[in-house]
């Protein structure tokens, strides 16, 4: 009884099997039937890319240049809602982005015939569920719409191939589980790349498929690239938790003869004076300064954790031995050697410290900070007297001597206005004048783990 119960899951797991292969086959059937189509989202426009790329409005042709069907879009200062937009985009904008929704056409042309109803009694099992579908292609602004569309249509089908293989793969039993797809930016030229990963299952369940993607692109070993921490967020997309990422892209760099620039390297968040509902203006700069270091170890997948709250930080002194008890909830400061133990014990991440006697050593510390940048690309924390700051880069002259510090302010109490925190420089580049010639100095330079 026992060896034919056995037999009878195995011959029902097939059989599930099988039918989702064909449901997947039946998916990749109707991308490419002429019942697809394709409605550019904030507009009036739908593409049936399979009926010879026919579009509504009926001045959309299959010759139409893609960088086109941005007139039709709307946009946020736009008066009225059927109206089109009278703003085009520019040619020379190279990071526009086009979304569109897949929909299916439910009706077909012709007379419409009775409905016939019909009822099978049987013993089944049951599944749904839904796919969230996302592809990206990178199209020039003079390709055509039937171009892209067929650019398009290809990578649909080829996702759903994707996502049909993570879904046997990871069958449990008759439990399936969604496979979700997510972008990827890796260093040039490889640019974007999209991965079919599977809700539910860990990075560290995935680190096989992880590896194989590292050797598929020719990427190193020691930096995850395919964490899902590292999926790539699109520059319109708002970011759920309100923080402001990497508000120094919007600068424009000092120049100095024959100056280079080293600067951190991914994403981290911006964390200041009086956010999270919390009054730490005078005395939490370096708790600030911390939370940014700790972001971008999240944001990088090397840490799962969230970025700790000013009590986590000071919790995890004392359990380090660091502080007495009653440090935990007070208004006390800490420096760049608490924000070491800190990060090695909440994150287990290693970090040197650099000391400088006095602000003015700070001018010659340029071949430090430049390496600092280029091999590990991680924000520095700096703390001298009661003042704490985040150094975010360089820019320094070999040959001169010269240099810049690109600096993150946590003492700024406002809000996450970029304009505002760039234009009066709380996030800015500043000269060596900016520290105190006569301050002694500590800065933690924090170093990136070596894991895939």
């Amino acid at each position: 009884l026992s060896t034919g119960n056995t037999v009878m899951k195995i011959l029902n797991s097939q059989l599930t099997r099988r039918v989702i292969s064909r449901t997947f086959e039946s998916l990749r059937s109707q991308v490419q039937s002429e019942s697809c189509v394709l409605a550019v989202c904030d507009s009036p426009v739908f593409i049936w890319p399979n009926k010879s790329v026919h579009a509504t409005p009926e001045e959309i042709t299959p010759n139409t240049p893609c960088e086109d069907i941005q007139q039709w879009i709307q946009t946020d200062d736009q008066e009225s809602a059927g109206k089109r937009s009278a703003k085009k985009k520019s040619k020379k904008s190279s990071s526009s982005v086009i979304n569109l929704r897949l929909m299916m056409e439910l009706t077909q042309p012709g007379p419409l015939s009775a409905p016939i109803l019909s009822k099978t009694v049987q013993r089944s099992h049951f599944l749904a569920a839904t796919l969230p579908m996302d592809c990206v292609v990178c199209i020039g602004c003079s390709d055509t719409i039937k171009y892209a569309c067929e650019r398009l249509l290809e990578a649909l089908t080829r996702q759903l191939c994707d996502m049909e293989k993570v879904t046997l793969q990871h069958m449990r039993g008759p439990t399936v589980l969604v496979p979700e797809a997510l972008h990827f930016l890796l260093p040039e030229p490889k640019g974007l790349v999209t991965v079919v990963y599977t809700e539910g299952v860990s990075d560290s369940q995935l680190e096989t498929q992880r590896k194989e993607l590292h050797q598929q692109f020719e990427l190193p070993d020691d930096r995850p690239y395919f964490r899902r921490a590292n999926a790539y967020h699109f520059p319109n997309e708002p970011y759920k938790d309100g923080y402001l990422r990497n508000p120094h892209v919007v600068l424009t760099h000092p120049t100095l003869d024959n100056g280079k620039l080293y600067l951190v390297q991914g994403i981290y968040s911006y964390h200041h004076y009086m956010q999270d509902r919390m009054d730490d203006n005078g005395w939490g700069c370096a708790y600030r300064s911390l939370q940014t270091i700790c972001s971008w170890f999240q944001q990088q997948g090397y840490v799962e954790r969230s970025v700790p709250t000013h009590k986590e930080i000071q919790q995890a002194l004392v359990d380090v031995g660091d502080k007495q008890a009653s440090f935990v909830g007070s208004r006390q400061w800490i420096g760049s050697i608490e924000v070491q133990a800190v990060l090695n014990q909440l994150l287990g991440i290693t970090s040197k410290i650099m000391f400088v006697s006095q602000g003015s050593e700070l001018a010659s510390k340029g071949r430090e900070l430049a390496n600092h940048f280029l091999t590990e690309g991680t924000p520095i924390m700096i703390g001298g007297g009661v003042l704490a700051h985040t150094i975010l880069g360089v820019t320094w002259s070999e040959t001169t001597g010269q240099i810049r510090y690109l600096i993150l302010d946590p003492h700024y109490t406002g809000a996450e206005d970029l304009q505002l925190i760039t234009d009066k420089g709380w996030c800015g580049w500043k000269g060596p004048d900016f520290w105190d010639q006569t301050a002694y100095y500590n800065l933690c330079l924090p170093q990136r783990p070596k894991v895939i």
